[in-house]
């Protein structure tokens, strides 16, 4: 295989909704390239993308796949993203290692959520796009609409380089504006026969490359002088216009295709080759010192590696970018993140399932290896006397949790080993052994996305689950100051045990000054300070303890076991075994014993005088509260809002975004629990969310109540 320079070659993501034909597409790109002899089909399991058992058995993508072609003496890098919401990392992952989006519409339905979601990435991270009107042979395909809704959605940015002539079952010519040529095809689609347009077409193709003409001629002063002064433009004059509106995101191609019958493919093939840009002529990036990189083939040689796929009979396969330099087989590079050393023993170039051994890798490249001892998706690995170090990608928040157990508990230790290897293939799964909840949970995107996992631990690992509801993370606070003191006393034979402690308890809030004294029961407890600690909690809030023993009533160095035990309280607090936080505590009075006294039974004495104190301080359970934004069709509005109602959730505002709504709520973790699933069955599937955490909040009384009665049943 030829080496190709930084200059040759073009990193493209493979982007739209499920089903809009994106696996057809590449099997089509793969055919027309000569790098396959014979296309695949999904039905019959044989397509270089969705390659993996999982995939074949669903019948829809959950990995991206990396694959390239060679066209023209260039090389297309391409990586096929999976559709699905649930599988979005994989999209995020692409489009931050490549330089163009090809964003496919499915001709049946027009511009779907998931093609909002996807522009919406590309948008962020100031991706050039090219949208791909795809199925143009389904009786259900009304181009016009797709067209006049696009333009609505994306502006007048969308220009159209082709149209079809007529859709649906015969589908089998379109009109080339770029070219002014008519391209139709015989029923086995594959190469073009080109003509010149029809009369009948000849005003409406004139109009739209008139248009083209005018939107390619914006992005170049020169080109804006001469189409003022001739109102035309050579055809390399309009790529090159093209190209600069591309990079700049000033204007988005429309181009037409029918992937599965191969019609349109061998022409878009010969865009992406001849304007696309090059990696060299897009934006640098940075270094996590916010260094500005280059990809330059004569730089020091840094790679990043942004995938991790597990594969049957090989093991670990790590997907790289040359970010910068040049990279031989045989190349010893040290970890940037885990500081062990790495030898390339083999390169490979992506197609897919296969790999293509290759000598040597360019800046800006893309490529593969097997074999390496310890690196981890997002590593980078750098040459001699060079030090970059990349951190680039931010997945989403996660959506759906459930906790997650082996039905084998001997299986546990197997199942953790399985996640954490698992993990490296989708960021977007997160384990979390929380200390708190005393569950394993597992955070996806959603259902779907935790179903794939399930189905993998059963049908590759061998290992059998089951999912449950996790818990919520509560907090438990005061509303008031009150008292307790408790006796710890044990007698049996030998040293006993003794310890009392008098304390008091109030909420605490940052800012608010020393007490001085309280007043219970008619009677007056002053404060003397003489010990002051703030406690940072771990997990939000703090805990005062203030020492304010007068006369050795409690020796010093019972203190600090006085404080372990209120904080072992606060940790499972008394009305749910919740988390404690953001109290203050004043231990003003106790009594010893000369002998019996220990560090142990002060502990026990200061947990349960909390415990005590803590349930007469007007208690409350806080909960946490999501910030939770919908993305949803204008139609479904309705439905959405009249749902949130019954989930407690408290709606914030509403944006109109073309035929869309985006809605911004608060609302109880509690209430997500199912919410993936719920949003997905009223909306059929044409919304998505985001959630992120925004602060803890009372719960009501009556679900106070029931909390409470729920802890103290499981407690007997």
């Amino acid at each position: 295989m030829k080496v190709y320079q930084t200059n040759e070659i073009k990193n493209i993501a493979l982007l739209g909704s499920a089903g809009s034909g994106k696996t057809t597409l590449a099997e089509s790109m793969l055919y027309e390239a000569g790098i396959i002899k014979r296309r695949g089909t999904i039905e019959a399991k044989n397509t270089v993308s969705d390659y993996f058992p999982v995939e074949q058995e669903y019948g829809y993508s959950v990995f991206s796949t990396v694959f390239h072609t060679e066209w023209n003496n260039k090389k297309l890098n391409i990586i096929d993203c999976p559709g699905s919401d649930d599988f979005v990392g994989g999209a995020i992952t692409a489009l931050n290692v490549t330089d163009q989006a090809v964003i496919l519409i499915n001709g049946q339905y027009g511009p779907e959520v998931g093609t909002q979601n996807n522009f919406r990435y590309t948008e962020k991270l100031k991706k050039p796009v090219i949208f791909l009107i795809n199925q143009l042979d389904s009786d259900k395909c009304d181009f016009d609409s797709i067209i006049s809704s696009m333009k609505e959605i994306y502006g007048p940015k969308c220009v159209q380089i082709q149209y079809p002539i007529s859709t649906g079952a015969g589908f089998n010519s379109l009109i080339d504006v770029l070219l002014m040529k008519k391209y139709s095809w015989k029923p086995e689609g594959g190469a073009p026969i080109i003509e010149d347009i029809p009369a009948e077409e000849m005003d409406k193709a004139l109009e739209l490359h008139k248009a083209l003409v005018e939107a390619a001629a914006e992005n170049d002063e020169s080109l804006m002088e001469k189409f003022f002064e001739e109102e035309a433009l050579t055809e390399d004059e309009m790529r090159e216009g093209i190209r600069k509106g591309l990079v700049t995101r000033s204007i988005f191609p429309v181009f037409c295709v029918c992937a599965g019958k191969d019609m349109g493919v061998r022409r878009l093939m010969e865009f992406l080759g001849n304007v696309v840009p090059f990696v060299s002529e897009m934006p640098k990036i940075h270094d996590t010192r916010g260094e500005e990189i280059s990809a330059d083939s004569n730089g020091p040689t840094s790679l990043y590696f942004f995938k991790t796929g597990m594969e049957p009979h090989i093991g670990e396969v790590s997907y790289f970018k040359v970010m910068s330099g040049t990279i031989k087989a045989g190349t010893d590079l040290s970890n940037a993140d885990r500081g062990s050393k790495e030898r390339m023993s083999q390169l490979f170039a992506c197609a897919g399932a296969n790999r293509i051994p290759v000598d040597e890798l360019h800046a800006g490249d893309i490529g593969c290896t097997v074999k390496l001892k310890d690196v981890k998706t997002g590593n980078t690995l750098n040459g001699k006397d060079c030090e970059y170090r990349f951190d680039f990608i931010k997945y989403p928040n996660s959506k759906y949790s459930r906790s997650v157990k082996a039905v084998n508990e001997q299986e546990t230790e197997k199942l953790m080993a399985a996640l954490t290897k698992m993990r490296q293939e989708d960021p977007t799964w997160v384990v979390e052994q929380s200390k708190e909840l005393r569950q394993t949970i597992v955070h996806g995107q959603g259902e779907f996305h935790l179903r794939t996992l399930k189905w993998r631990l059963e049908n590759n690992e061998k290992i059998q689950i089951t999912y449950g509801e996790p818990k919520i993370p509560y907090r438990e606070t005061l509303t008031k100051a009150a008292r307790a003191d408790y006796r710890h006393k044990k007698q049996s034979g030998g040293a006993g045990q003794f310890g009392e402690v008098h304390l008091i308890v109030e909420p605490y809030a940052e800012g608010m000054p020393d007490p001085t004294m309280f007043k219970f029961g008619g009677q007056e407890y002053r404060v003397t300070m003489k010990g002051k600690e703030e406690i940072n909690l771990e997990w939000g809030g703090k805990l005062v303890f203030i020492n304010s023993v007068v006369g050795g009533a409690i020796d010093a160095r019972f203190m600090p076991a006085i404080l372990k035990g209120i904080m072992e309280r606060m940790e499972r607090g008394p009305l749910t075994g919740s988390y404690a936080r953001d109290v203050r505590v004043i231990v003003y009075d106790g009594k010893m014993h000369p002998v019996d006294s220990n560090e142990l039974s002060f502990m026990l004495a200061a947990r349960n005088a909390f415990a005590a104190a803590f349930k007469e301080a007007g208690p409350k359970i806080l909960e946490p509260i999501y910030d939770l934004e919908v993305f949803v069709p204008d139609s479904l509005m309705g439905d959405v809002m009249s749902d949130l109602q019954g989930r407690r959730a408290m709606i914030m505002g509403m944006d109109s975004e073309a035929g869309y709504q985006k809605l911004q709520a608060k609302i109880p973790l509690k209430e997500l629990s199912n919410y993936s699933i719920t949003l997905s069955s009223i909306t059929g599937g044409r919304a998505s969310f985001t959630t992120k955490f925004a602060s803890y909040e009372l719960v009501p009384n009556d679900i106070q109540q029931q909390l409470v009665k729920e802890h103290e049943a499981e407690e007997d």
